[in-house]
C-alpha cells in the first residue's frame, strides 16, 4: 500500500502497517492540489510523457486517478528532455506540482518498475 502525506511531502510504502521505505515528494499546489482520499494504482503507466501547455514533461509515471491525469512520477523535464534540477530540491520540502506525486527518479523509476496494478493509495493532508 502507498500512503502520501501532502503535509509532510512524503510517500510512505506501508505493508501491514509497517513502512517499508519513505520517499521524498511535491505534490500539487494551489488550485492544482493533489487530490485527497483513497485510489488505487491504475494499469496507465509508461515511460515518459511532456504536456506542451506546461512546458514540462516527466519520466516513468504511474497513473492513481482518471486513467492517466493525476500520477507518480519523476521529477520534471524539459522540452529537451533535461530534468529540472530547480524542481528536484522541493522534494521533500514543498508543494509544487500540477497535481501529481513528483518522486526522485529512482524512486518514480522504481515505482514504474515495480508497483502493481490495484495497490491501495491514501492520500491525506496529516
Amino acid at each position: 500500500m502507498d500512503f502520501s502525506f501532502q503535509k509532510k511531502q512524503r510517500v510512505y510504502l506501508i505493508n501491514h502497517g509497517k513502512v517499508l521505505y519513505t520517499m521524498y515528494a511535491s505534490t500539487g499546489t494551489g488550485k492544482n492540489n493533489t487530490p485527497t482520499g483513497t485510489y488505487h494504482i491504475q494499469a496507465k503507466r509508461g515511460l515518459s510523457f511532456f504536456n506542451a501547455k506546461s512546458g514540462e514533461g516527466a519520466r516513468y509515471w504511474v497513473s492513481w486517478k482518471n486513467h492517466g491525469e493525476y500520477l507518480f512520477h519523476s521529477v520534471p523535464v524539459n522540452r529537451q528532455g533535461q530534468y529540472l534540477i530547480n524542481e528536484a530540491h522541493n522534494l521533500g520540502k514543498t508543494a509544487n506540482s500540477h497535481g501529481c506525486v513528483r518522486l526522485s527518479v529512482p524512486d518514480a523509476k522504481w515505482m514504474y518498475q515495480n508497483i502493481k496494478q490495484g495497490t491501495k493509495v491514501v492520500i491525506t493532508n496529516h
